[in-house]
């Protein structure tokens, strides 16, 4: 029969709390690592417990889903319809294809700037909400049964995506690709990886979260102060101290100050996303160099000189070639200029996380493909004089090429393009990332077919 336990009075588990098999973790739990004991009870800050934990895991379990999804999103973004996002082989996990909308202008600079900027936001609270669990990381034996074992590879999975994620990320935005594989592969792979290990763990952990969460009244922790910061009771997941010691800071006073921290990297990341003085805040914007002033004195992925543009290759003897309909045209700069100009104020957004609006002239791509002899074109081929690089070549949507708005630009700002920023012409389409937006245009084919 079970028997009570003598300090509480409770009944004892005859099983000891292990699952089967119980010999193999009776034996590990019997052979336990040197050290681990002192480790255990090393643990001692009265702040861990149940509570805390879950009132970072609501912030994560709020920013997380949005974060995941703009990345969709903008993946989506890419129309991997035409092979062109990357990965373009993703097997059973390819998204559902559709026309990536122009309307709203500003799409695209909002999914992404969402997806960077809450990305770098919300690191103090994923690493505030490891702190709080670091304990557990050193529990021995690491499991009592097979359903806890599947739980902890969830959250090797789980811990291991996220920090794998914000890293590559960050390294992505400052163009650091010290890690040595191919970062859009890694990052698609790893944030399915990542996505399923939270729905396993809000799964198992939800009620928990919100057990905890009704424990106390909401905001105790922000009215709580140093003098009165007690541990929490014991609690089934062991996050609470055997041996708490005395605070050094109140919840209120961790919480603070994860929420500041989260305030001050978002200060200095919005401005990338903004035009005017506010960007001069944005520290920690992509590229970190000066873009220079007057009509093109606003951000540039990739330079002339980078993409190997030479100037006799954008100089008197550059030509664009229309083709479409049976049709082969041939313009010069002088004739574009010459055709009907339109004039649209339009964002342009990389991913990196950075966008500007600036003020676009050129001429309509659905005039370019009424010349060509495709009045009602289904899709649009542009390639660039860049010989080498993953965009140098893209496939435009036919609601991007039909859209009054979107233009072969040979202006900005009422000036030529200058050479980085593609002259003698490039695309510029509401809504469409910017690698898409092609520079140092030379082939635009219309197809009657996607």
């Amino acid at each position: 029969m079970p028997t009570s336990d003598p300090a509480t009075g409770e009944r004892a588990d005859p099983t000891g709390g292990y699952g089967v098999p119980r010999r193999l973790w009776r034996a590990l739990d019997r052979h336990r690592p040197p050290g681990t004991d002192a480790v255990t009870t090393g643990w001692r800050s009265p702040l861990r417990g149940p509570r805390l934990t879950s009132v970072y895991g609501l912030v994560l379990l709020v920013t997380l889903p949005l974060v995941i999804v703009t990345g969709l999103l903008d993946y989506a973004a890419y129309s991997p319809q035409f092979g062109q996002a990357f990965p373009v082989d993703v097997g059973w996990l390819r998204l559902p294809h559709f026309d990536w909308p122009t309307r709203p202008a500003w799409l695209f600079r909002l999914t992404q700037g969402l997806h960077v900027g809450l990305g770098i936001v919300i690191v103090p609270v994923v690493l505030a909400k490891l702190w709080s669990v670091v304990p557990k990381l050193f529990d021995w034996p690491p499991a009592r049964s097979v359903a806890q074992v599947l739980e902890r590879l969830s959250l090797l999975l789980l811990v291991g995506g996220i920090l794998f994620q914000i890293a590559t990320g960050l390294l992505n935005t400052q163009y650091a690709y010290v890690f040595g594989f191919d970062f859009y592969t890694a990052h698609y792979f790893g944030a399915w990886v990542f996505t399923a290990a939270l729905v396993a763990h809000v799964v198992l952990k939800l009620p928990r979260l919100v057990t905890a969460l009704r424990s106390r009244p909401a905001g105790a922790e922000l009215r709580t102060p140093r003098a009165a910061t007690r541990p929490e009771p014991p609690d089934p997941d062991g996050l609470v101290p055997t041996r708490p010691g005395p605070p050094t800071v109140s919840r209120r006073g961790a919480v603070a100050l994860v929420g500041g921290g989260s305030l001050m990297l978002a200060a200095l990341t919005v401005g990338q996303s903004f035009d005017g003085p506010v960007r001069r805040t944005a520290w920690l914007l992509p590229r970190g160099h000066d873009p220079g002033s007057g009509p093109n004195g606003f951000q540039i992925n990739r330079s002339a000189a980078a993409a190997g543009i030479r100037p006799a290759d954008t100089g008197p003897g550059w030509r664009l070639t229309l083709r479409g309909g049976g049709r082969t045209v041939t313009l010069d700069r002088a004739r574009l200029l010459a055709m009907a100009q339109h004039t649209a104020r339009l964002p342009i957004a990389c991913v990196e996380g950075w966008s500007t609006t600036q003020t676009w002239t050129g001429v309509r791509l659905r005039d370019l493909a009424a010349l060509a002899g495709v009045p009602d074109p289904a899709a649009a081929h542009v390639e660039s004089l860049e010989r080498t690089g993953l965009f140098r070549r893209a496939t435009l949507q036919a609601n991007q090429v039909r859209d009054p708005d979107s233009l072969l630009a040979l202006r900005v700002n009422g000036a030529d393009l200058s050479p980085d920023h593609g002259f003698p012409a490039r695309i510029i389409v509401p809504a469409l990332p910017g690698v898409h937006c092609t520079k140092w245009v030379a082939d635009i084919d219309f197809r009657t077919h996607g």
